[in-house]
Order: C-alpha cells, then structure tokens, then sequence
C-alpha cells in the first residue's frame, strides 16, 4: 500500500507540532533567561512545553510513517477564520471591556466557525468557561484580571 505523504493525516500533525515546538523553545531561549528546576526564569516554562511539543510530534510523525491514515475532506476556511477571529477579539475586548466580556466574545465567536450553533448550548459553555476561569485565575492564581471594566 502506497503512502501518499502529503495526505497522511498523523504525518503532518507531527510536523505541526514539531514546528510549534521549536519555535517555543528557540524564541524562549533567546529571548528569556531558562533558569533551572530549582530557580526557574521567564523562558523555564515555554522551553519546556515547546521540547515537551516537539517529542509528542516526533511519536506522532513516527506514527504516521507506520500509520498511513489520509487526511479526509477539505480544509474550513470559515472554523479557521472565525476561531482567529475569537482569539483576537478576546485580547481586544479583555483589555478594554473584562475578563467575562472577553470570554464570552472568545467562546461566541469561535462557535460560530462549528457545524452546529445552538444559543443555548453556547451560553451553558460560555458561563462554565467563566465560572472556571474565574476559579483558576482570580480565586486560585489571585491574577489581577478584571471581570468587567467597573471593577475586579
């Protein structure tokens, strides 16, 4: 069975995360001091999980030259778009509006690239997003975001 290398679906997710990883850890190295286990600096984190990427691209790289899954359909211009789009409106809308109004941009936005919108559904997983958010970043991290522009 012939391997048709440009459409072999974990072939180039390894490759994705090869590259993704190296890029983490080349800008972190050169940009930030790494530190060690014991006294980590600014660029410990991102070096890390750039090498940890890269590893977990090269098993699935390795995987896909054994494995030749292709990939199936085309791609969708319009999850990609709109999944940016979500991203950048959520640093634009944080800074000037809050953490909730920003997740809420994020969570709505990037729904609308799916298959299926459903309002509801949308507003159930925007509100656990949030509720998680604040409990891992304001409660648990005591990050100084704020919810809303009014106030923390």
């Amino acid at each position: 069975m012939k391997c048709e290398l440009h459409r072999n679906q974990d072939l180039l997710a390894g490759l994705l995360f090869i590259a993704f990883g190296l890029v983490a850890v080349v800008v972190s190295q050169k940009n930030y001091p790494v530190g060690t286990s014991a006294s980590m600096g600014p660029g410990y984190f991102p070096t890390m999980l750039g090498a940890i990427m890269t590893v977990f691209g090269l098993y699935i790289l390795v995987r896909g030259l054994t494995n030749s899954k292709r990939v199936e359909g085309v791609w969708g211009v319009r999850p990609l778009a709109l999944v940016t789009l979500g991203i950048v409106a959520f640093g634009f809308v944080m800074d000037r509006f809050g953490m909730v109004p920003a997740l809420f941009a994020l969570i709505f936005i990037g729904a609308l690239g799916g298959h299926e919108f459903k309002f509801k559904e949308v507003v159930g997983l925007a509100v656990l997003m949030t509720v998680i958010a604040w409990a891992i970043f304001i409660y648990g991290l005591d990050v100084p975001f704020r919810l809303f522009i009014w106030g923390r």
